[in-house]
């Protein structure tokens, strides 16, 4: 079994690759090293390797890991699916709040957060009703709605794509979410971050423009 810093250079390298293949500049792109799940002193053995971002998709495990590993500097985003009732526990230590689906999770966020919050907007790509996210059609007015909310900056979008074994198949959703993200500048907004590729898919992500890739079981192995 790999350890946390072989394991990070190697998505690394990868993730490096993949920019340069595109003709990206090779810092075009961050990682996201995806956490839940995975006990805080992973946590630290990849900060020590220079690991900055981190991503946690429930509430009140941000609350818990988020006061341990305060003296790290860690940048945490929340990925997972926002309930109003626990907004206390992101608003306050998110750096990024990745899938907002409603204007009501954005108004409970900036109720609770300390400073201007950075949201992206979740859009389901695939049109899985097993998904949580909006259809690419409600996109313009929820962008309008989000945006006109104090306290909240909203700045890009993020999508989950269908699974399928062949990951290049993801490629034309991410296109897609570019394309959305496109539109929606030219209407007035300034969606700037795209959020899209995990571990298996990631790179093809980046060749259609992501800037947060999410990457977690290739960085500590399959959820505890």
């Amino acid at each position: 079994m790999k350890t946390v810093a072989n394991a990070l250079e190697d998505v690394r390298r990868r993730l490096c690759a993949a920019l340069v293949e595109a003709g990206r500049s090779p810092d075009a792109a961050e990682l996201v090293a995806v956490s839940k799940t995975h006990p805080a002193q992973r946590i630290r053995e990849a900060v020590a390797c220079g690991q900055t971002h981190f991503g946690e998709s429930y509430a009140q495990e941000l609350r818990d890991k988020a006061p341990e590993l305060a003296d790290l500097g860690v940048r945490w985003h929340f990925i997972g699916r926002i309930q109003k009732n626990k907004a206390k526990y992101i608003a306050p230590l998110a750096f990024r709040v990745h899938g907002v689906t409603h204007v009501e999770q954005a108004e409970a966020l900036a109720q609770r957060a300390p400073g201007p919050l950075k949201v992206l907007l979740n859009v389901d790509v695939g049109g899985e009703e097993s998904k949580v996210g909006i259809d690419p059609a409600e996109l313009p007015a929820l962008a309008d709605a989000v945006a006109r909310v104090a306290g909240i900056e909203l700045v890009g979008l993020m999508c989950i794509p269908p699974y399928t074994e062949d990951p290049a198949e993801s490629g034309p959703y991410f296109e897609q979410l570019a394309h959305l993200a496109a539109r929606e500048n030219a209407r007035g907004h300034a969606l700037t971050e795209l959020s899209m590729g995990m571990t298996h898919d990631f790179p093809w992500a980046v060749r259609h423009g992501a800037t947060w890739v999410r990457v977690g079981t290739a960085i500590f192995g399959p959820r505890t």
